[in-house]
């Protein structure tokens, strides 16, 4: 519109000016007779002139008002005329002032198009390079962009945003909905690629709101957490094994404490218990051999069975020994079947030093599903210690609870202190040397277990549950 309005401008000011010179030879020649065109028709050359020169473009600025200020000056002096002639042609030269009053306000008004025109190209530009400028931001960026309008319908995404989800770089965006996280939420999510994979990322989606506050469009971001991720499993996993590190450090340190407590105990045991019975034996053997010939017979035969007691003794604790060991490094195990209750006890009983003091109680046909051999040195010791820390008489009975049996050792002793009762069944329990460590660890190798009770109106109770064998 520009051009063509300066263009018709242009032609309309050389017409002008042509119009004014013809006029004006017309009428130096007395020409046309009423005199229309005489003088003051002069003044439209230098006002088409001047029209000419206001509708010129001229890019460089002091140019530009050079050619405008003489295009001022022709129409101030083709005014001057038209007044002048006022006088001796007043018709003709108000026809001149009004025509030169159209040019002047033609030339305001283009002068006014072509500034509004200037602006509008400014503008434009400007919003052009705005729009590049948001465009090459947009594209690099290094985190990834998707820019929706207020339906969530994708209007633009960035190279990066295409990197991440598999598309080409000119190739539309082929999810339907577009992948966008939760309304109102973000942080970590995973987001879809074209292949079927999905990428972790740090998500967030903000609205771009109008006047009113009405979201017109949307824009989420994606920043890719992959290595993040990987760092962080990396991570994991090295604190994992170094959990798992500290796991077997301690249980290292533990079993190193249990066998430094074992060693220090058996320490202890091999000091006390073991070597009472070696000193008795070496005395008695040596009182013997010395006063062989001066001693009775029966002094000879009591020594000589003292001596046999402390070997047994002495025998028993060895073997208890040996059994602890074994239950230390887990190589005890149970072969169970039914074992006859009555028959086992009675067993232990006529071997016992008691005698006639073991009682037993326990009906025919009850069984319990145990290793046979392991109830049976279950009830040894528990018989044992009862004769040695008991009194008598010492009954052992057998009943049976639901899928179980118990099995009771009691004696009519005073009872154990309450005071040793926590470590009652530890392996080297003050004064009662491993049987009731062996009881606890063969009973719970058959799947059993052991227990303390306090009988009425005195005496120990040592019970052991075992299961019970089926008929």
């Amino acid at each position: 519109m520009g051009r063509l309005s300066r263009l018709i401008a242009g032609c309309a000011g050389v017409a002008v000016a042509v119009f004014g010179a013809a006029a004006l030879l017309m009428s130096l020649r007395g020409a046309p007779p009423d005199g229309l065109f005489t003088d003051p028709a002069a003044a439209l050359v230098p006002a088409g002139l001047g029209l000419l020169l206001r509708v010129l473009p001229v890019s460089h600025r002091i140019a530009g008002r050079v050619v405008h200020g003489f295009a001022h000056l022709l129409m101030v002096f083709a005014a001057a005329i038209g007044v002048l002639g006022l006088a001796g042609h007043p018709g003709p030269a108000i026809a001149t002032l009004v025509a030169i009053a159209a040019l002047v306000l033609l030339g305001h008004l283009l002068r006014t198009l072509q500034g509004a025109e200037r602006r509008q190209r400014r503008l434009v530009g400007e919003l052009e390079d705005r729009e590049k400028f948001a465009a090459t931001l947009l594209q690099s960026m290094n985190e990834a962009v998707m820019v929706m309008d207020a339906n969530y319908h994708v209007i633009d995404v960035n190279r990066r945003w295409r990197e991440l989800t598999g598309h080409a770089a000119d190739e539309p965006v082929r999810f339907d909905p577009p992948p966008v996280p939760p309304s109102g939420s973000s942080g970590d999510w995973l987001l879809p690629r074209l292949d079927g994979g999905a990428v972790p990322v740090l998500a967030a989606v903000a609205p771009v709101p109008d006047e009113q506050g009405t979201p017109r469009a949307y824009v989420a971001t994606y920043v890719d957490i992959a290595d993040r991720k990987r760092a962080e499993e990396t991570l994991s996993e090295h604190a994992a094994e170094l959990e798992r590190g500290n796991t077997m450090l301690r249980e290292a340190n533990a079993r190193l404490e249990a066998a430094l407590t074992f060693k220090n105990d058996l320490t202890s045991m091999l000091t006390h218990d073991v070597a009472q019975p070696i000193s008795s034996i070496a005395s008695l053997a040596e009182l013997l051999r010395a006063d062989w010939d001066d001693l009775p017979d029966d002094i000879r035969l009591e020594l000589a069975t003292k001596i046999d007691k402390n070997t047994q003794r002495l025998i028993k604790m060895l073997n208890d020994l040996q059994l602890l060991f074994r239950l230390d490094m887990g190589s005890v195990t149970a072969r169970r079947a039914p074992v006859p209750l009555r028959e086992v006890a009675e067993a232990v009983a006529a071997a016992s030093s008691a005698g006639e003091e073991v009682r037993v109680a326990i009906a025919e046909g009850l069984s319990a599903l145990a290793d046979r051999g392991h109830v049976t040195a279950v009830l040894q010791n528990l018989v044992n210690n009862a004769v040695a820390y008991g009194s008598p008489p010492i009954e052992l009975s057998a009943e049976r609870l639901g899928e179980t049996v118990e099995l009771t050792v009691r004696d009519n002793g005073p009872g154990i202190p309450d005071d040793l009762l926590p470590n009652l069944f530890g392996r080297f329990m003050r004064g009662a040397g491993l049987g009731l460590f062996i009881v606890r660890h063969l009973a719970e190798a058959n799947g059993g277990s052991v227990r303390y009770e306090h009988a009425t109106p005195q005496g120990a109770r040592l019970v052991v549950t075992f299961e019970l064998a089926p008929v």
